[in-house]
């Protein structure tokens, strides 16, 4: 598992005094470079050989997320498979779990517009992250 603490910016209030509905997608982004850098650690990134697109992300608010507190994204692989893996993530604030979320994301080969299976060294990097909830 990987822990992200990301404090919230006061753009990230709405006009209901709370954390914006969309802002949780941009912090669980935020939290899923550890695990891009695993699969690409080049500073500079090309198209053609980056590895991995997202096809798939998913939210649940369980909780309000204020402004005042910073808040813990918790990062883990919930699945790894031929060509994807999942990810899940939680954003904690006082203990608490307000967001949870999943992303699927894809081995892909760019050149030649297709997924591709995901390495075996990759895989073993991944499975060090598994956990089931």
């Amino acid at each position: 598992m990987y822990t992200t603490i990301v404090t919230p910016r006061f753009g990230d209030i709405d006009a209901l005094g709370h954390i914006n509905n969309t802002v949780p997608a941009g912090w669980f982004e935020l939290a899923r470079n550890t695990i891009i850098k695993m699969f690409y650690p080049a500073t500079e990134i090309k198209r053609e050989d980056f590895p991995l697109v997202l096809v798939h992300s998913d939210y649940d608010f369980m909780g309000q997320l204020y402004f005042n507190h910073d808040v813990e994204i918790r990062t883990w692989v919930t699945k790894i498979g031929t060509k994807s893996f999942t990810l899940c993530h939680e954003a904690r604030q006082q203990d608490r779990i307000c967001v949870k979320g999943n992303a699927v994301v894809v081995y892909y080969d760019f050149k030649a517009e297709k997924s591709v299976p995901i390495p075996e060294d990759k895989k073993q990097l991944l499975a060090e992250h598994l956990y089931k909830p």
